[in-house]
């Protein structure tokens, strides 16, 4: 019998530790859970578990989208200024719509199709400049994220745009409501991840987008439409975007220049925490939901203890991302 190769064990090593690499973001959450209970016996409770889940919903959903992105290569600084102009676009349709629609409960879904269409057509404007105008993805979102944001400033007149009273009794469920004791806005996370990981895994447009992160040029050199492939990603996070929105809108019922507010940090820190390579090519959108808990669950921790000011969360996302961008260095 021929000897086994020298490479064999060091192959197998090497599987073994990319196993283990994967199971880090849960590794961590489970650790996070761990020290939460410890410091504030109220952490573990269930009212606790599902109001971190809640306020997980909307940021995991634009993570998903998120994550197709940066995995096909590319990026979006706009998310958090975009919800805000959709959320600003959806009251003032819905008010408008108010004054001649008799049924308060058609002029809400008149409302929640404008989120679902605004979102898209602004990922096909990203989508377009990035491939067709050649400018890079970060040049594009980081311009819109001024433009979006300055509109809904002028739109709200500097102030906030308020939905009228009648309109947040109906479409509070939207936010409050529940399903078996699970807030509505945890099953749409739960669905929007489930299509996504199908999506990525098993569709012939998710191998497209990890080909596409992992070498742009053979993935040209071996038929895929890259430009088309890239518009509809856009398209696909300005959906999740819409989502997010409209299930954010009836928590305030406002929408203001502060509304969605470094969303796009929390959303790119959950994808690269859950595992994603920043250069693209590959991850996961199982990973990318652990990841948003899990910045949830920091959050929660910083709320439920004096251990640092719950001011300081956004600087504790910017460190995470910089230490796992430092962990991913040469990651492809």
């Amino acid at each position: 019998m021929p000897p086994e190769p020298a490479e064999a064990p060091s192959a197998r090593a090497a599987a073994l530790w990319g196993k283990l690499h994967g199971l880090g973001p849960v590794v961590g959450l489970v650790l996070l859970c761990i020290a939460g209970t410890l410091l504030n016996g109220e952490f573990a409770t269930a009212d606790n578990a599902l109001n971190v889940l809640t306020r997980t919903a909307f940021i995991g959903i634009i993570a998903v989208g998120m994550c197709f992105v940066i995995i096909s290569g590319g990026i979006d600084l706009s998310v958090g200024s975009m919800a805000a102009l959709i959320a600003g676009c959806v009251i003032l349709v819905m008010n408008h719509f108010a004054a001649t629609v008799q049924s308060p409960v058609l002029v809400v879904m008149i409302g929640m199709v404008v989120a679902l269409v605004l979102g898209p057509l602004f990922g096909l404007a990203h989508g377009l400049l990035i491939t067709k105008g050649r400018i890079e993805p970060f040049i594009v979102t980081l311009g819109t994220l001024g433009i979006f944001r300055a509109y809904l400033t002028y739109f709200a007149d500097g102030g906030a745009i308020t939905l009228g009273n009648e309109l947040a009794d109906v479409y509070s469920p939207v936010y409050y409501g529940s399903l078996l004791g699970v807030p509505y806005p945890v099953w749409i996370f739960i669905v929007v991840a489930l299509a996504g990981g199908f999506i990525l895994n098993r569709t012939a447009y998710g191998r497209y987008v990890q080909a596409i992160g992992s070498n742009e040029q053979v993935a040209r050199y071996a038929a895929v439409d890259v430009d088309k492939v890239k518009i509809l990603t856009y398209m696909l996070l300005g959906l999740c975007v819409g989502i997010a929105t409209l299930l954010y809108v009836p928590r305030l019922g406002s929408a203001s220049p502060t509304t969605g507010l470094l969303w796009e940090l929390e959303a790119i820190a959950a994808v690269i925490v859950g595992g994603t390579a920043l250069k693209g090519g590959a991850g996961s959108v199982a990973g990318t939901v652990v990841g948003a808990i899990l910045l949830s669950v920091i959050s929660n921790i910083l709320n439920l203890t004096s251990i640092i000011s719950v001011y300081l969360n956004a600087a504790v996302q910017g460190f995470v991302i910089i230490i796992v961008a430092f962990l991913q260095r040469g990651r492809r």
